[in-house]
């Protein structure tokens, strides 16, 4: 009897705000590249699946009131699948869920803590990704744990700590 090829992790990102590719020149590569390095670092042996919207404040914000009853946008979201590999026929990938991010409230939360779009996009995916995988920041040992992850993998991806000081400017003074 054959064996079934091993299943290869997939993160879909759809981009449905045009102010992603305004803004970013490869939005959809830079939230795969954070969303894979968190499954690597911190996801379960196998492969997974995670859908991603890089969407519109007006999109998140309609999502977070149908299921947080929150009426406002907010940067991230996240939308566990709740299954495990029991679940499923061997060697098939696991969903773990899908991550909503909001293009408005990512990119005034980046000018106001002085970082680049980028790394901020990167630090909100490692973010719903770690609560995908059912990490939670909702006292303050969760809190510790999940952001000591978070600081582990963006390091790995060449970027500041989020909750440090903030990137220096890119633009250099003239003496």
């Amino acid at each position: 009897m054959k064996r079934a090829p091993p299943a290869k992790t997939i993160i879909d990102v759809s981009v449905t705000a045009p102010a992603w590719t305004k803004s970013l020149r490869t939005p959809a590569a830079i939230a795969r590249k954070a969303a894979r390095a968190t499954v690597t670092a911190a996801g379960p042996k196998g492969a997974v699946e995670v859908s991603v919207a890089l969407t519109s404040d007006s999109a998140v914000r309609k999502l977070n009131g149908l299921y947080r009853g929150k009426d406002k946008p907010t940067n991230v979201l996240s939308f566990p699948a709740g299954l495990s590999a029991r679940d499923l026929p061997r060697g098939a990938s696991l969903p773990l869920g899908d991550v909503a991010v909001a293009y408005g409230t990512c990119a005034r939360e980046a000018k106001i803590e002085g970082k680049s779009l980028k790394s901020h996009l990167s630090h909100l995916m490692v973010h719903g990704v770690l609560h995908l995988l059912g990490y939670d920041h909702e006292d303050d040992a969760d809190a510790e744990i999940m952001e000591r992850l978070e600081r582990r993998i963006l390091a790995r991806l060449g970027i500041k700590d989020p909750y440090g000081d903030p990137e220096p400017s890119r633009k250099r003074t003239r003496r």
